[in-house]
């Protein structure tokens, strides 16, 4: 259990490196520091203790192919791809929802957001004992509640209830405190408190050298989603409210630009973690190359794959199909073309990176492609559901259709309150494909059995409405850790 703990906490020979979010991020040489250096050097090293928060953002367990697999490949928009033979460790386990506690998915996405988690707790116990200015000391703690939340976000939708950890584990008496599980609602909780922080604590903006650290729009935004996934439906109103009337947001003409180097940070953008494609580079780890079209002059492994079914769903003149999918075959945006002879039909648009019109030094595991966690069309979709759910007809009409018409559709035809709700939710899978939600939409609105057994996969009500506690950290807490139903 203290090797555990060890794993997840021990943060004072963490490898600093600088904090600029900006194309410079992460582009200084690691050295091994410790806390006390930083104390020693306040303004440096609050600077080092909050970049290592975000450099978890990076990490190949965090936000690459196990986050695909259980965000995307369990759904009914992505298949796992690749070749038969090619399984992806438990990526073929995953697609067909024959995984089990072992598999090495949950691991390491329960480790590595565990690990952010670590990191911003003990920046939150070091950074109110720096000598910074106010401003500076309020900033650096609401990044650093900003990014604990949203690691706990994303623990709590795919796991329910999970340790608590709200100070650094210093005793043995703390480590078997934080060894077993808080409730979902004490998590969500504990998200909100941090999150309420952050907005009273973070800027409004951020300067063109500064694009990727959070804002308290973010923060703003992140709520709104925490509250919809609680049906806590005036709280995600409101919210997502601040945030549209904030004038800093606006949805870009283009859905298609949205993914590309061109549409980095744009109007659209609330929060999105900055990739480096020039030298040196640093970038989500193989999130391109993992996901590129394989094949005879392919680009990378071919895995996460759009579904005949969702190619297949979109409404005819939809222009975010042509910039979800690519097809075998097709040229793309910049000349590439895809090899009729690819094993897969279909490749996923969103993860594409240009090598010859976009930022690329060579390096396909830290290419330049920007994860956008947070967006506008997110956000006015939120509003959309929330404003139905207190019985607001027209104002979900006004969000939704903004996102139709931008996506070159009518209108919506929605009269009633249950019309409108399937129509909000019909209009996030295909406004929201690929970007980490689909399998979370389904659940928390009830019809994951549903929609997934239509689609083949051996999907178990009761079981399956969590993912499994990785039986590892069940071993290593001395069976403290409890495991999720049916498992």
């Amino acid at each position: 259990m203290k090797t555990l703990f060890k794993i997840l906490f021990i943060f004072s020979t963490v490898l600093f490196a600088s904090l600029s979010c900006g194309k410079k991020f992460l582009d200084e040489p690691p050295r091994r520091v410790t806390i006390q250096d930083l104390l020693n050097n306040p303004t440096d090293g609050a600077q080092r203790i909050i970049a290592a928060v975000y450099s978890k953002l990076y990490d190949w367990q965090q936000h690459s192919f196990s986050w695909n697999g259980i965000t995307s490949m369990t759904s009914d928009d992505a298949d796992k791809g690749s070749d038969p033979g090619d399984s992806g460790a438990d990526k073929h386990e995953l697609d067909n929802w024959t995984f089990n506690a072992s598999s090495i998915s949950f691991f390491e996405v329960w480790e590595s957001n565990f690990q952010g988690i670590g990191r911003a707790t003990y920046a939150l116990k070091f950074l109110p004992e720096m000598n910074l200015q106010p401003d500076d000391k309020d900033r650096y703690t609401g990044e650093a509640r900003m990014l604990r939340a949203y690691f706990y976000f994303n623990l709590v939708r795919m796991f329910g209830g999970v340790p608590k950890i709200d100070k650094v584990l210093e005793t043995q008496a703390d480590i078997e405190a934080a060894s077993s599980r808080a409730s979902a609602e004490e998590i969500y909780a504990f998200i909100e408190s941090d999150l309420n922080d952050a907005i009273a604590k973070l800027p409004v903006t951020v300067t063109t050298a500064e694009n990727g650290r959070v804002t308290k729009g973010a923060a703003q935004a992140l709520l709104a989603k925490v509250s919809l996934y609680q049906r806590k439906w005036g709280q995600a109103k409101a919210m997502a409210d601040a945030v549209i009337a904030s004038g800093k947001y606006s949805l870009l003409p283009d859905y298609a630009m949205i993914w590309r180097e061109a549409g980095e940070f744009s109007s659209e953008s609330i929060w999105e973690v900055n990739a480096v494609g020039v030298d040196p580079s640093k970038g989500i780890e193989g999130y391109f190359v993992t996901q590129a079209p394989r094949g005879p002059d392919g680009l990378g492994w071919g895995f996460n794959t759009p579904t005949d079914d969702l190619a297949n769903a979109y409404e005819p003149n939809d222009k975010r199909r042509a910039a979800t999918i690519i097809f075998r075959g097709q040229t793309l945006w910049d000349g590439f073309v895809v090899n009729q002879g690819a094993p897969n039909p279909r490749y996923n648009y969103k993860s594409y990176v240009s090598k010859t019109l976009e930022s690329f030094n060579g390096d396909d595991w830290n290419s330049n492609k920007n994860l956008r966690i947070l967006r506008l069309g997110d956000i006015l979709l939120i509003k959309a559901e929330a404003e139905n759910e207190l019985g607001n007809l027209e104002p979900a009409r006004t969000a939704l259709n903004q996102i139709r018409v931008r996506a070159g559709l009518e209108n919506t035809t929605a009269t009633n309150q249950a019309e409108m709700r399937m129509a909000i939710w019909n209009e996030r899978r295909f406004e929201m494909a690929f970007e980490h939600d689909r399998m979370f939409d389904l659940r928390r609105t009830g019809r994951a059995g549903q929609v997934l057994r239509a689609h083949g996969k051996a999907y178990v009500d009761g079981k399956h409405d969590l993912f499994p506690i990785p039986q590892r950290q069940i071993d290593l807490s001395g069976g403290k850790l409890s495991q999720n139903p049916g498992y």
